[in-house]
C-alpha cells in the first residue's frame, strides 16, 4: 500500500477553523485523484472532497459546500482539506484516499487511504 498519513485534527468549537494535511510517498502524486472522507460516530464512511491530478477540479459534498476548501500542493506531495464554520456535526474521523485518475465521490474508486485523524467540534 502506498503510505498516506494525515494530521492536522484535534478539538475545536463551533464556528472555528481547521486544516487537515495529508502527505503521500511512493506514487506520482499528480498522476492520481485525491479525496477527503470522514466516519462519525456509529455511522458508515461518508465522502466529503475531492480534487483532481492537476488540481484544476474539485467537487465537494452538499454537507460542507462553502465551508470546506480541498487544494494540493503537487510539489510537496500534499492535499489539505481546509475547514471553517465548523459544525458539531462535522465530528468525525476524517480519512484521505487515493484514486487512479478516476474523478469519482465512490469509496470502491478508491485504491489507497491513510490511517485518519480524529476531529472533534464542541458548542
Amino acid at each position: 500500500q502506498v503510505p498516506l498519513v494525515e494530521s492536522g485534527g484535534g478539538p475545536v468549537q463551533a464556528g472555528g477553523s481547521l486544516r487537515l494535511s495529508c502527505a503521500a510517498s511512493g506514487l506520482t502524486f499528480s498522476n492520481y485523484v485525491m479525496g477527503w472522507f470522514r466516519q462519525p460516530p456509529g455511522k458508515e464512511r461518508e465522502f466529503v472532497s475531492l480534487i483532481s491530478g492537476s488540481g484544476v477540479a474539485t467537487y465537494a459534498a452538499d454537507s460542507v459546500k462553502g465551508r470546506f476548501t480541498i487544494s494540493r500542493d503537487n510539489a510537496k506531495n500534499t492535499v489539505y482539506l481546509q475547514m471553517n464554520s465548523l459544525k458539531p456535526e462535522d465530528t468525525a474521523v476524517y480519512y484521505c484516499a487515493a484514486a487512479r485518475g478516476v474523478f469519482s465521490d465512490q469509496i470502491r474508486q478508491y485504491d489507497y487511504w491513510g490511517q485518519g485523524t480524529q476531529v472533534t467540534v464542541s458548542s
